[in-house]
């Protein structure tokens, strides 16, 4: 190689390493520098930004329900314990005359009035639960204010039930399912469980769900309860309470 030849590839080196310098050095070539200059008021550090409050996630079973706060400010009865029937035990119940119970919730008290005239299977299936204390300390999982209000559940999940089910005793065709009406939720014919809903205004439902009886004092109570924050279930349907409404007990006087 001759001596102009290598002093052209000593020229074309200083060249190369010169243009590495002024790139900062890296793979990337990108020109930036290694240290950011922060805007005036920005933060500079993670540390520094702001918190992110994210909105509380409704409840999908009663572990969740019992892990929140208890509605209208009350205190949270004691946790359940399962129970499991293979059939309701008859309570002896008239079908001449009315049943009458008292619901205690955390927002208050509904009195009902039950009608073993027109629902006698049911209406002595919810007097044996209630007396064996099944209802007591469970939730309502669902709250569709201007609709219903559901409980009955020991899971909160909707799907679970006292490990029996009775027959339907349905209304007749063309009944209108009325502010107050008691009646009980169900997944199809003949799949009655525990698990009943108090009409919060009139609904044109179809008569598939067994009527047993009716709210006569305590309407202040729904109301109560309509006003309790919702967030989304599963489907998306603005009903799971976000602060969570107990059934206390449930009395029974004939």
């Amino acid at each position: 190689m001759s001596r102009s030849t290598r002093f052209r590839f000593l020229i074309a080196a200083i060249v190369a390493l010169l243009i590495m310098t002024a790139c900062g050095g890296d793979d990337s070539n990108t020109g930036a520098p290694d240290t950011a200059v922060a805007l005036e008021g920005e933060p500079t550090t993670t540390s520094e930004l702001p918190a992110i409050t994210l909105p509380p996630q409704p409840p999908s079973d009663y572990a969740g329900f019992i892990a929140q706060p208890t509605a209208c400010a009350a205190t949270a009865p004691a946790e359940i314990a399962p129970m499991v029937f293979d059939t309701p035990e008859d309570q002896g119940l008239s079908s001449a005359g009315t049943v009458s119970a008292v619901i205690t919730t955390s927002c208050g008290e509904i009195s009902v009035e039950l009608d073993p005239g027109i629902a006698p299977e049911t209406v002595n299936s919810f007097v044996f639960l209630a007396r064996a204390g099944y209802f007591d300390g469970t939730v309502f999982h669902r709250i569709l204010p201007g609709y219903v209000i559901q409980a009955g559940d020991p899971t909160a999940t909707g799907r679970k039930g006292p490990g029996y089910t009775i027959p339907d005793e349905l209304p007749d065709s063309g009944f209108l399912y009325e502010t107050g009406i008691l009646a009980m939720a169900n997944s199809g014919p003949n799949t009655t469980g525990s698990q009943f809903f108090i009409m919060l205004a009139d609904a044109p439902l179809p008569p598939a769900y067994s009527v047993f009886g009716k709210v006569i004092e305590g309407f202040e109570t729904l109301d109560a309860i309509a006003a309790i924050p919702l967030g989304p279930n599963a489907f998306g349907e603005i009903s799971v309470p976000l602060e969570t409404l107990y059934i206390e007990s449930i009395t029974i006087a004939e």
